[in-house]
């Protein structure tokens, strides 16, 4: 049985639909809440098959409030990128898995929106991800994504939304497993929330079922990418 360290980084995010993909497949996650008081992260990969970093809500890493545990993260990640481990990032955690191998992250304001966006060629992820599908942000700044990544999803604009490095790796700008009441909670949380999340809201609502129908094959793709089948 496969074992994932899963980082996250606020009460509200968590893996959300991917968590009964996961379990259906007899591959185990822990997580780790460093925000949290006597919160910590893991003193290493021994004993993990993986490393996945979720969201931040309003953190960032080079604007606004930065993320507290930025620089831990950082020096995990490398860690376990140098023993060959697959690492995984959803929005801010995309950012960090860029910035430990080697790229970066551009400051960009806090937003939520949906996108559709559309795999780059056919073919990715083993021949599981969907040409094109609903993509649920909620996160502050942007990749900067580092030499030898391969661009496998764009949004509206052109911009990365997927994208893999390492062989093993992949980093998702938005999250394939985003439930509405994440979004709820985290504009609860925190007192910056994005511009107008009302009507993001309702868009999300009304792609929830599209977003879950494209999470079974893409988590397909995912655990055959990285190694967790």
């Amino acid at each position: 049985m496969k074992t994932i360290a899963v980082i996250q980084h606020t009460e509200a995010e968590y893996l959300g639909f991917i968590e009964d993909h996961l379990e259906g497949r007899n591959v185990r996650f822990r997580y780790y809440r460093p925000f949290t008081h006597g919160g910590t992260l893991p003193f290493g990969p021994e004993g993990f098959d993986g490393l996945w970093l979720l969201g931040g809500g309003p953190y960032g890493l080079v604007s606004g409030h930065l993320l507290p545990s930025a620089g831990p993260e950082f020096r995990l990640t490398q860690t376990f990128l140098d023993f060959g481990l697959p690492v995984v990032g959803f929005g801010l955690g995309a950012l960090i898995l860029c910035v430990a191998a080697g790229g970066g992250a551009a400051e960009a304001p806090l937003r939520f929106a949906v996108n559709q966006v559309q795999a780059t060629a056919p073919g990715h992820l083993g021949g599981h991800m969907p040409d094109r599908f609903p993509l649920s942000h909620y996160l502050r700044d942007k990749p900067v994504l580092p030499q030898g990544a391969e661009v496998l999803a764009t949004g509206p604009e052109g911009e990365p939304e997927i994208f893999s490095l390492r062989g093993n790796c992949l980093g998702l700008v938005g999250h394939p497993g985003f439930k509405r009441g994440m979004v709820e909670d985290l504009v609860m949380e925190f007192a910056e929330t994005p511009d107008d999340p009302a009507s993001a809201l309702a868009d999300l609502g009304a792609v929830q079922a599209d977003i879950a129908e494209a999470l079974t094959p893409l988590m397909v793709g995912i655990v055959s990418h990285t190694g967790l089948m």
